[in-house]
């Protein structure tokens, strides 16, 4: 990857300090260690207390363990070292070239952490540890699905569940992933509003915030204890049903009554198209009685 080109230095306005500074960074970016070990060096002997030498030292540190290839044998080991870029490493690369070039330089050693923790199993206390995710913040959706598939049963449990729609929307488009967001939504619906802040798509922020601001699901949805972005699929065969080929393809989850709703909706469009018109009627009476902030927005686009 080129490396960003630094602003034209004014003697006047520059002064050596920064110029070492910019030394280092350049060095950095081309992952040559030695070249910016000796950078460092020269300006921390400038000026002792630049404020970037903190920064530049864990950015230095990270690339010289760059190489490291030992497997991590159990989550317990892979942790610390996890950690420690996520909190350490990242910040110091934001904070001195911002995240155009901070995710790119980053990726290689998220890329050397997954390879670490390929044979990790996935354990529920210490899920960050597993390669998946870590596939992620390196950006190959593709090796993170891959990882997601190892895990039994992962579209019951909500961090692979999770991890699995996010590749997909990575690596394949929003549209590959629609069934999978349902599914979250009624297995973990605060980890949809997490994935959709980490994706940033347009649409599915939009239909996100439009569905926040126009359904309110009620007494029927208070009673029967459901977080209100769990009708969100459902919901969401109504404001856009053209989604219906992608969203019928949600797995059977919990049989949840926002689950139930969405079932019952996908049947009514199916009705709707073969013009059976006593069934139909049967649904809409059956979906007014489970929920019917529901029905009334269906029937208000009717």
């Amino acid at each position: 990857m080129p490396a960003p080109i630094p602003p034209q230095l004014d003697l006047f306005e520059h002064s050596q300090d920064t110029m070492l500074r910019n030394d280092v960074l350049d060095a950095l970016w081309r992952r040559d260690a030695t070249a910016a070990g000796l950078a460092l060096q020269s300006l921390r002997a400038l000026e002792p207390l630049h404020p970037a030498l903190p920064d530049l030292v864990k950015l230095l540190a990270a690339l010289q363990r760059a190489d490291q290839t030992t497997p991590f044998h159990q989550p317990a080991t892979a942790m610390p070292t996890i950690e420690e870029l996520e909190h350490q490493v990242v910040p110091a690369a934001l904070a001195q070239w911002g995240p155009a070039e901070a995710v790119p330089w980053l990726a290689p050693l998220w890329r050397a952490l997954a390879s670490r923790a390929a044979a990790l199993p996935f354990h529920p206390a210490q899920p960050a540890a597993h390669a998946a995710p870590l596939w992620l913040r390196a950006g190959d959706g593709p090796a993170a699905e891959a990882a997601v598939r190892g895990i039994e049963a992962w579209q019951r449990i909500p961090a692979p569940l999770a991890w699995m729609a996010e590749a997909r929307c990575r690596s394949q488009g929003l549209d590959s992933a629609w069934p999978l967001l349902a599914e979250l939504a009624w297995l973990a619906a605060p980890r949809l509003a997490a994935l959709a802040d980490a994706i940033a798509d347009p649409l599915l922020t939009r239909l996100l915030r439009r569905f926040d601001a126009q359904f309110d699901p009620g007494d029927a949805g208070d009673a029967v204890g459901s977080p209100t972005l769990a009708w969100w699929p459902a919901w969401l065969l109504i404001d856009q049903p053209a989604l219906l080929p992608h969203l019928r393809g949600a797995q059977p989850g919990q049989d949840s009554p926002p689950e139930r709703s969405f079932r019952l909706l996908v049947g009514l469009l199916g009705l709707e198209r073969q013009g059976r018109h006593a069934e139909l009627m049967a649904g809409r009476r059956r979906l007014r009685g489970q929920q019917p902030a529901l029905y009334a927005a269906y029937m208000r686009s009717r």
